[in-house]
């Protein structure tokens, strides 16, 4: 924090000392790298407007390769969305008084209006760091004198793997992109699931919540190695490793049984294709979920900051495939199975969730009056690890009108 942290009351961040940058990231973090759409969304010529952590930000595939600057004229401050033109292939024309940049710097090459004019290569629009990697385009949103990090960096561990191959659609969300990540990671959330249609598609074994294990051992723990994505993981599951939560399948008020949950009695050789094995959130809002939906498969998902009170939610599924005839197989299973099926028949009930809190958080001194339980260690320990590694703040300044 710099001063500029005025869109949170000074006496909030206060009172979360181990959080308190995590409170004021209402827009989301800069100076890293996030996804905004699949690259099938952006074909050749195409002009795509796009809002990531509220800067306005047009992208545009030019011989292959995607690139991204401000959608905002340097001259008078109009969007060039308002009317796209784009006389030729690597330069775009303000409509207004014909300001023409390069694509891939953001240089000022051209003022139609004014040709002579002395400001021609020598100012130039907002350009973005962008990457595509399995089928996603990833832009940098960040401070110019930044260096720009490694992609690995920002994203799970194994999704940059050769043989991952991933395929996965992206949702609008009506609410904080901090929600959605403390949804992925909450314990308890798996309430909402019980009656998703995944469960008897899969035979999954779904628990009502978890009960503290006495027993057991805190199975949430931090990565802060250097050189890696910093974030926070359970355990992976061992035969024989004592769990630090026991699943509850039968819920009860006063004492009575009132909803009861599907719990499978198989072999272990079975089980393991009916359980998931662990999760891994990583910054800036990126979550793996191991063994899901199906054994084998692996959930890749991220919250994207919009604006303040709205993200977009990519999810994506990952299988190893050696070969083009695996990629096509997957890909029917993706379309016609685990879209419909997982994506929106269980996801869906995440997004009702966080929508459902919004209202409530949008108040920044209700964070404070929360009352979390034992069982939300994992979101405690995210909202610190957050604060510990975060490059940057997006805040206000850097939000376009």
């Amino acid at each position: 924090m710099n001063g500029d942290e005025g869109f949170v009351e000074e006496e909030l961040l206060k009172r979360v000392p181990r959080w308190r940058n995590y409170l004021a990231a209402k827009l989301g973090f800069r100076n890293h790298w996030y996804p905004v759409r699949f690259s099938r969304d952006v074909p050749e010529n195409v002009v795509l407007a796009v809002k990531l952590l509220g800067e306005n930000i047009l992208l545009k595939r030019v011989n292959g390769t995607v690139y991204g600057i401000k959608d905002r004229c340097i001259h008078r401050g109009v969007r060039f969305s308002h009317k796209i033109e784009c006389y030729t292939r690597d330069t775009i024309t303000c409509w207004y008084h014909g300001f023409t940049y390069k694509w891939d710097s953001g240089v000022l090459c051209d003022v139609i209006a004014s040709p002579d004019t002395p400001i021609i290569g020598k100012r130039k629009v907002k350009s973005y760091p962008v990457r595509e990697a399995k089928g996603l385009i990833f832009v940098f949103v960040g401070d110019d004198d930044f260096p720009v990090p490694d992609l690995s960096l920002d994203v799970p561990p194994m999704l940059l793997d050769e043989d991952m191959y991933v395929q996965g659609s992206s949702y609008p969300v009506k609410a904080n992109w901090r929600l959605g990540c403390e949804n992925g990671i909450d314990p308890l959330h798996i309430y909402i699931h019980r009656e998703s249609r995944l469960v008897p598609n899969t035979q999954r074994s779904i628990p009502l919540g978890h009960r503290v294990n006495p027993h057991g051992g805190d199975n949430r723990i931090l990565e802060e190695e250097e050189g890696k994505p910093k974030g926070v993981r359970s355990a992976e599951f061992r035969e024989g490793q004592v769990s630090a939560y026991v699943p509850l399948y039968e819920g009860r008020v006063q004492g009575q049984v009132v909803v009861t949950s599907t719990k499978m009695h198989t072999t272990p050789e079975e089980a393991k294709f009916k359980r998931t094995t662990g999760d891994f959130i990583v910054l800036p809002g990126a979550l793996r979920v191991d063994n899901f939906p199906y054994h084998g498969l692996y959930q890749f998902e991220w919250y994207v900051p919009v604006t303040e009170d709205s993200h977009l939610y990519i999810i994506t599924i990952g299988k190893r495939c050696a070969d083009e005839a695996e990629r096509a197989e997957y890909d029917h299973a993706f379309w016609h199975r685990w879209k419909p099926e997982s994506l929106e028949g269980f996801n869906n009930d995440d997004i009702t969730a966080r929508e459902a809190l919004q209202p409530f958080y949008s108040k920044d001194r209700n964070w404070l009056e929360e009352n979390l339980v034992r069982e939300d260690q994992s979101i405690v320990k995210w909202r610190e690890v957050c604060h510990r590694h975060a490059r940057g703040i997006q805040l206000p300044k850097h939000v376009d009108p």
